[in-house]
Parts: C-alpha cells; structure tokens; sequence
C-alpha cells in the first residue's frame, strides 16, 4: 500500500516538473526542473523493483546527461533568453499530442496480465554477467563514453572566447 502511495506521488511530481520544463521562461530553471524530473522517475523505478533501472537513471541521466545540458546552457552566450516563440509551436503540440495519443492507446489496449505471468524477474546481478563476462558489452559503453568526453571538449572549444 505505502509503495502504491509512493508511486502516485512521484508520478505527479515527474508530470508536474515536467510540465514546469515546458513552460518554464528561464533555461536555466527548465534545466533544473528536468533534473528533478529524473529524480522521479528514478523513484518510480525504485517503487516497481526495478534497482538497476534507478541506478541507471541517476547515474546517466541525473549524472551526465543534466550536467551536459548545464554546461551547455552555462557556456551559452545569454542563457536567460531561452528560444522565441517559432511558428514550428503549434506543430510541434499537434506531433507532440498525437504520440500522447499513441502511446495511451497502447498502453490501454496492450495485454498487461500475460505479460505479467510469461516474464521472469532479471536481478542486477545477471545483468552485470551479460555487461561484464568474456562476450560482453564494456568495450561499446567505454567507446560512447570517449565520444561524450570528445563532444563535450569540441564544444568547449567552439564555445571559448578568443
């Protein structure tokens, strides 16, 4: 019952900053907002068992993906403008409420219980046995991880004044 209770509230709080992001008028804020965001969710992963999502999504989104866009939003030369109002605005609300649309009607529509039965639970540990064993994974995150340190020293050289 408690985790039920604690998965609503996180589920209004990641809707709530959410939309914060969206009508925020200072970038910066927005920023801030979405890692708050990240923060819910990796909540509600918590709250649904889920020990290796929330991991993850501290580590990579919390961790390197907020502090990305903070860089870049500090590196920016007048952050505080934020993006004017385009005239993309109101298809971008049409696409962006046809995949809501999408996503509950499958949501809605999709046979949750089978699912549910047929699946078996995956433990952290068997995950960090298919990463780490002889035929794993490391080498492909090593080599994203340089491709993000070398993006990240490319634009702080773009972005330096001379």
């Amino acid at each position: 019952m408690s985790l039920d209770v604690a998965f609503w509230i996180l589920a209004a709080l990641c809707v709530g900053t959410a939309l914060a992001v969206i009508f925020a008028k200072d970038i910066f804020h927005a920023a801030l907002f979405l890692i708050v965001c990240f923060f819910g969710v990796a909540g509600i992963y918590v709250t649904l068992n889920a020990d290796f999502l929330a991991a993850v999504q501290v580590l990579v989104y919390i961790g390197a993906v907020s502090v990305l866009l903070i860089f870049g939003i500090m590196l920016t030369r007048d952050p505080s403008k934020g993006s004017p109002a385009g005239k993309l605005r109101l298809p971008a609300i049409v696409v962006a409420l046809a995949l809501m649309g999408v996503m509950i009607g499958s949501m809605i529509t999709f046979d949750w219980q089978t699912t549910a039965d047929t699946s078996k639970m995956v433990s952290t540990e068997e995950i960090a046995g298919l990463l780490f064993d002889e035929n794993g994974y490391v080498m492909t995150f090593e080599i994203a991880g340089l491709m993000l340190l070398a993006a990240i020293v490319g634009a702080i050289v773009l972005v330096r004044k001379e």
